[in-house]
């Protein structure tokens, strides 16, 4: 039976997506495979995976995290700077998608990571054709996990395992903050 790699789709409104992604990049590292995750959003703060991924380069250089983005996308219409903002992040994704096209073709890794891509689309950021187009010419062997609600059908379609994360309660609704090493 030929080796195929896999197109795995964490989405939905529930908190997870990121950290099953990230929990299936840990093993697959531990598997011995090379590893690397890239952010699309993630950029302008700290969060607590990018120095556990980072502790695990260091021991091997099999895996790598790359935060890409400058943070969250808020699309305020009332906003006079709104169309500004949407441009900046949306020079930053595209100088991203570049960087995503040349590691996934280039041979060197087994798992690619694209987290929080599904949000980079929705938002206009990216492309879903270009995305699928990637997908679809990818090294035959090479296994992508895609991140983020609002995985359009397109992807959807095209993927092996689409996992959706449902919020039956969050801690936010009675106005609990998000906590460090728990929620970011």
């Amino acid at each position: 039976m030929e080796e195929k790699g896999l197109v795995l789709i964490n989405t939905g409104t529930g908190k997870g997506k990121t950290t099953a992604a990230l929990g299936t990049a840990i093993r697959a590292w531990g598997d011995g495979q090379k590893v690397l995750i890239l952010q699309f959003i993630k950029g302008a703060w700290k969060y607590g995976e990018l120095k556990a991924i980072e502790t695990l380069g260091k021991a091997d250089g099999c895996i790598e995290i790359r935060p890409m983005g400058d943070g969250f996308v808020f699309h305020n219409k009332k906003d006079p700077d709104n169309e500004k903002r949407l441009a900046e992040k949306k020079e930053l994704a595209r100088k991203a998608w570049q960087m995503v096209k040349d590691e996934v073709m280039g041979g060197k890794w087994d798992l690619v990571v694209l987290d929080e891509i599904n949000y980079a689309i929705h938002f206009g950021m990216l492309d879903t054709e270009e995305v699928a187009d990637l997908i679809k010419e990818r090294p035959p062997k090479l296994n992508m996990i895609l991140t983020g609600r609002y995985a359009p059908k397109e992807l959807i379609d095209l993927a092996d395992t689409v996992t959706e994360m449902t919020m039956v309660k969050h801690a936010f609704q009675k106005g609990i903050r998000a906590r460090r090493g728990i929620e970011f």
